[in-house]
């Protein structure tokens, strides 16, 4: 029994030993720490916007487990960053443990408020120092900003956003979103500084909203752009040098300018011309990410062009790039690129033109719910005659075997002519042998198609479309209906051996 006591005696004094070991177990940090990086680069911010949150981790590559007596940001307090050590939030923390051969997490991120005077892009740098013996090691952090022009909703009196009544919903029906009117003032984007837009910013009738070459507009989730009736949207992009900068077209993307969020879908609502809105004009753009990049709504009058699209680029939406609801849209050189659903889809009939287009399918975020192409003249509780759809010199393709799909109600009018232009289409289980809407024989509808054939794109997960030296689309192109459209979407000539759709081989691509 004497022995038991003994032992439970020592076990209690161990326990109280190594209870008070925090005291003295801990040597001062000798200053060799190791960092997962020199630098923490944030990537590029928006003024008065949070970043995301980034991480640095510390070694301690010593056999003893050591204490930093300090873990502060150099500008201190004044800085425009942020840390979280340890689960502790703070600017300065002080004996900050580290076991031996163990590792700490830092989180760090920033919200930079641009001062008056100061540029409208700038680097802003700040360091983490680390105190340890007779030295202080640092890890720098840069963080590129840009200073923008931003417009949102009002704030009310309740502290709810101001929201407008739009019609967005199915069959025209009235949404509640949050949203508010352009002002006069406020109608003409220009590229001196991006702009980033909260809500919807609504265009109000009888107005037009200009935007410039070079213009760069971000939309935060859920936010776009509406085109009320009357109202109009003239989008002035031109042709740019470097096909990586893009220099002078009119850039419409979300507001997360972080490298991880340049090819994610979804990130915000959709441009919505609605019905009444006239010669909306869109030249040298690209749309994307959005959920529908194009909602064009006609007036069923098919008079004049609602929308009309030259040398623009519309891809990555978690629905569909361009739709179309009884509209009058004319397109030239224009790539539609891989969507959600359908990366063109045209219902409730229309008016529709098409010349030396791309419209390509090729979604790279789970499994799609369409096909490239949708033509069809009636919804579930609404139809309208498909005066004309014309498709020439163009190319639809995708992932699938099937890429267009014609949905005719045996009762309106059903258009549509495909000339000189590449389609995908593989009936293997002879689904539609029967369907006279896809008699590729009928050269009233199938002028010059060309079934199933390589389009060699560049590279049709990044959208890039232009064709390769083995693309069946070379040389096969329609010359008459070229030179309507002289030039292709890079300014390239195509008035000798045209090629189909919106890209021309050259030997450098």
């Amino acid at each position: 029994m004497q022995r038991i006591i003994l032992l439970l005696s020592a076990l209690i004094i161990l326990m109280i030993w190594s209870s008070c070991r925090k005291d003295f177990e801990y040597t001062p940090n000798p200053g060799n720490l190791e960092f997962s990086k020199d630098t923490v680069f944030l990537d590029t911010v928006f003024s008065n916007i949070s970043s995301s949150t980034y991480t640095l981790k510390v070694y301690n590559t010593n056999r003893d487990a050591i204490e930093i007596p300090t873990i502060r940001l150099k500008q201190g307090q004044n800085s425009f960053y942020r840390l979280n050590v340890d689960g502790v939030a703070g600017k300065e923390f002080t004996n900050i443990p580290i076991l031996a051969q163990d590792s700490l997490y830092i989180f760090i991120e920033t919200t930079v408020e641009l001062s008056k005077g100061m540029e409208n892009e700038f680097l802003y740098i700040d360091a983490i120092a680390f105190e340890g013996g007779m030295t202080t090691q640092e890890v720098q952090l840069v963080t590129l900003v840009k200073d923008a022009v931003f417009l949102y909703p009002a704030t009310l009196a309740d502290g709810t956003k101001e929201t407008l009544d739009l019609e967005m919903g199915l069959n025209g029906a009235p949404v509640q979103v949050e949203g508010f009117y352009l002002k006069d003032d406020q109608l003409h984007f220009n590229k001196d500084k991006p702009y980033v837009v909260y809500g919807y910013a609504v265009v109000p009738e009888n107005k037009t909203l200009l935007i410039d070459a070079g213009s760069r507009i971000h939309f935060h989730k859920d936010s776009g752009i509406y085109i009320e009736n009357g109202a109009s949207l003239q989008i002035n992009g031109s042709q740019s040098l470097d096909q990586e900068l893009l220099e002078n077209e009119v850039i419409l993307e979300g507001d997360r300018l972080e490298p991880e969020y340049s090819e994610i879908p979804a990130q915000w609502g959709t441009i919505w011309i609605a019905e009444g809105s006239m010669d909306n004009t869109i030249t040298y753009a690209t749309l994307k990410n959005a959920t529908v990049a194009l909602m064009v709504v006609g007036d069923g009058m098919l008079q004049t062009p609602t929308l009309t699209l030259r040398n623009t680029k519309l891809h990555n939406s978690s629905s569909t790039n361009l739709w179309a609801k009884g509209a009058y849209v004319i397109a030239e050189n224009t790539v539609l690129g891989g969507a959600g659903r359908n990366a063109l889809r045209c219902e409730l009939g229309g008016r529709y033109e098409f010349t030396h287009c791309t419209i390509a399918n090729y979604w790279s975020h789970g499994q799609r719910k369409g096909t490239a192409l949708y033509l069809g003249n009636y919804t579930a509780t609404d139809s309208g005659d498909l005066v004309s759809a014309q498709f020439n010199n163009c190319i639809i393709d995708g992932s699938a075997l099937i890429e267009i799909s014609l949905q005719h109600n045996e009762s309106n009018a059903f258009n549509f002519t495909f000339d000189h232009s590449l389609i995908k289409f593989t009936d293997s289980a002879g689904q539609f042998s029967d369907d006279i809407l896809y008699d590729f024989t009928d050269i009233t509808k199938y002028n010059n198609v060309y079934l199933n054939q390589n389009t060699d794109f560049k590279d049709v997960i990044r959208n890039k479309f232009w064709i390769g030296e083995a693309s069946s689309a070379r040389d096969k192109a329609l010359l008459e209906n070229a030179l309507k459209v002289p030039f292709d979407i890079l300014g390239t000539s195509r008035t000798d051996n045209p090629d189909i759709g919106a890209y021309e081989y050259t030997s450098e691509d």
